[in-house]
């Protein structure tokens, strides 16, 4: 096992063997130098959304920040997969966050910060990114947040 592995193990952290299958005509990541950028990635388990809905309304922002955590694993699942190790990561650069909000809900930020934790505990100063969080009205299949990154590997 890897040093990440043994942090991923202890953190009760598991990464998807495998991106979810994509729900359109694209591929959930690709290489462009030494950059990976990740399509949109919903909050799936098992291949199931664990709650639909607009955060602030049908999902509270703690169930929301959860999800983004999760959005987070499944894009690092698409990133290993396109770079065979998440021990090739040298960076992440971004994180870019959709939310599907309530018209009364302006808590964005604090949503993905599900994801901005997750990437620094399990990188450390290399999970130290740039971000935007994006209210929405809508998401694919009523997912409440979606997640893509930006990752430097070497």
């Amino acid at each position: 096992m890897s040093e990440l592995d043994d942090r991923l193990a202890a953190l009760g952290i598991a990464i998807p063997n495998q991106a979810a299958a994509p729900a359109g005509v694209y591929v959930p990541a690709v290489i462009s130098g030494n950059l990976v950028f990740t399509a949109g990635q919903l909050p799936f388990v098992d291949g199931e959304l664990p709650t639909t809905g607009k955060v602030g309304a049908e999902v509270t922002p703690d169930d929301a920040k959860a999800l983004a955590r999760t959005a987070a694993i499944n894009a690092l699942a698409a990133v290993a997969a396109v770079i065979g190790s998440l021990d090739r990561v040298a960076r992440i650069v971004k994180v870019v966050g959709f939310v599907s909000s309530d018209p009364s809900f302006f808590a964005q930020p604090g949503v993905l910060n599900g994801a901005s934790e997750l990437l620094g505990e399990i990188f450390g100063d290399l999970g130290v990114h740039a971000r935007s969080a994006v209210g929405v009205a809508v998401l694919p299949l009523n997912s409440p947040v979606e997640v893509e990154l930006t990752v430097e590997f070497s």
